[in-house]
């Protein structure tokens, strides 16, 4: 007869619950080797024992009375025990619950009035050309609008129902506070750009101009004069180079002029984007970098756009040209190379065709290659802003800030440490350890001799690093880079045009806009932040 005892901790919320999710799952792994037929038809077999049930039954046993007691007994304690310390917490936290509201609702009539003004005028060509140009300061502004607008509803107690199982629980607390931890991390970091730009302001004017005559000078006139010549020993067609590089240099010119006539304005942008960090956080500045670096440097997009349609024709006809002296012609219908007879007429065209043709692609490369290497450095440049931006809206705070405080509540998996083994004529006991491998194998030689066996062990739980907590969110943030990657070399070869962002998958903006009274909403934002009062306070009575 065997009798298992298996201890364990009850779990409570706010301090630990076990579960069986590990970081890594077993389904995204494949064999190297075929699995013979009987391990499959093994694999199917349902297990005796429903594991995930009984981890459900352990989180729930204690859950929903720990929770009621915690109402009911919090409650009756505060009109008994409450001494200063309760008091000067519960003072701060109605100071709170006034100061917080009362700043986010007026961001919530700002907001309201910016709303109405932008409807009104949407179907103006001044607001469509707009949203166009500054696409990512519209995305980052929409998000913005929902989380300052959302805030509230989502941290609203979801009620009793949720507190029937400790794991619900941490999830549903998880999810809480996940919206409001990323607003005040960003404003905390828009804060901190902000009042620096405003500080050394006419420094960092100073040196962006500086550094923008530099790349206009040393860089693209340099590089244009010096692609006319004769660059790194190539033999180019003077005629051609001549042409490209006095458009590049006109171009350049023309955008020169224009950047010194409004460079008087770089300082008030510069402040305004100050501004904009301290009210609403580090990613819209940061948007509305890159869309102004972009306008910046419109005229080497404006060069690379035309010298790739001009390298893209000409390999396309080279390409058309080397089809024809094979005999084959492409079928756009079916996608493939079908047998063609030419005419003679149509080899000698294409014979003359296709020599200056191949004889000028050294020239239109070379142009190619030097503009697309800046227009590669200026995309990679706000794509690194760009995943800066993602990182920072992707970053579970929240979970990092419990890690660090009691990492017990990041379980990842569980397994059992055997206390004692006790049977008629031997006892075994692994205290603060495993059984060795000899107990066990002398244990299960001496099982048939022994009529009766207890086998007491604990309930233990694995918990998450760091990195398993944070990697899984910096997923999304990262999946399209090699997929852009691949694009972007593909379009460089075939002189296509690609686009010139990740893509990045953002926290959704595309809630319906929230219109109530203020003084609504103003209640909505109090009643949120006393839930998290009666929270903590039931956490600490736990």
């Amino acid at each position: 007869m065997f009798t298992y005892v298996v201890v364990y901790e009850i779990p409570v919320y706010g301090v630990h619950h076990f579960s069986l999710n590990l970081w890594k799952s077993y389904k995204l792994v494949k064999d190297p080797v075929k699995k013979p037929k009987w391990v499959n038809e093994l694999e199917k077999n349902q297990p005796l024992l429903d594991l995930d049930t009984v981890i459900l039954a352990i989180n729930s046993a204690a859950a929903a009375r720990l929770a009621l007691e915690t109402r009911v007994g919090f409650k009756r304690s505060i009109s008994v025990f409450f001494n200063i310390s309760n008091r000067s917490i519960a003072f701060m936290w109605q100071v709170l619950a006034i100061f917080v509201p009362t700043i986010s609702t007026l961001f919530y009539i700002a907001l309201q009035l910016f709303h109405n003004v932008s409807s009104f005028g949407s179907k103006t060509w001044i607001y469509t050309t707009s949203a166009r140009v500054f696409c990512t300061t519209w995305t980052q502004i929409q998000i913005r609008c929902c989380q300052i607008l959302y805030w509230p509803i989502i941290l609203q107690d979801n009620g009793l129902r949720s507190h029937s199982c400790v794991e619900y629980m941490e999830n549903t607390a998880l999810h809480r506070h996940s919206m409001w931890s990323s607003l005040a991390v960003d404003l905390l970091l828009g804060n901190l750009m902000g009042l620096a730009l405003l500080v050394h302001a006419g420094s960092v004017c100073q040196w962006i101009l500086t550094f923008a005559s530099v790349i206009t000078n040393e860089l693209l006139r340099s590089g244009s004069v010096w692609l006319m010549g004769v660059p790194a020993g190539f033999k180019l067609n003077t005629e051609l180079a001549g042409v490209l590089g006095v458009i590049s240099l006109n171009a350049i010119q023309i955008w020169s002029t224009l950047w010194i006539l409004f460079s008087f304005l770089f300082i008030y942008f510069i402040k305004g984007l100050a501004l904009l960090g301290i009210l609403f956080g580090a990613t819209i500045p940061s948007a509305l970098i890159i869309d102004m670096v972009y306008i910046a440097t419109l005229h080497v997009s404006t060069l690379h756009w035309f010298i790739s349609l001009l390298y893209s024709w000409q390999i396309q006809a080279l390409a058309a040209l080397w089809r024809l002296f094979r005999g084959r012609k492409w079928n756009p219908l079916r996608q493939r190379l079908d047998s063609y007879d030419y005419t003679v007429k149509q080899h000698i065209v294409g014979s003359l065709l296709f020599t200056p043709l191949l004889l000028l692609l050294p020239t239109t490369s070379v142009f190619y290659m030097f503009f697309t290497i800046l227009s590669t450095a200026i995309a990679f440049t706000c794509i690194l802003i760009e995943i800066t931006i993602s990182m920072i809206h992707s970053t579970p705070y929240i979970k990092i800030f419990l890690w660090l405080m009691r990492r017990r509540r990041f379980p990842s998996g569980i397994w059992f440490e055997i206390a004692s083994c006790q049977n008629d004529s031997l006892e075994f006991a692994c205290h603060d350890k495993v059984c060795s491998s000899s107990e066990k194998s002398y244990r299960n030689n001496n099982r048939g001799r022994n009529r009766s066996t207890i086998m007491v062990s604990v309930l233990r739980g694995n918990f998450l690093s760091i990195g398993q907590v944070v990697l899984p969110h910096y997923r999304k943030v990262f999946s399209g880079v090699s997929a852009f990657a691949i694009t972007s070399a593909h379009g460089a070869l075939t002189g296509k045009r690609t686009v010139s962002t990740l893509g990045i998958c953002l926290p959704s903006s595309t809630m319906p806009w929230l219109s109530i009274p203020a003084r609504e909403y103003w209640r909505l934002c109090h009643n949120s932040v006393l839930a998290c009062m009666e929270e903590r306070d039931s956490n600490e009575c736990q």
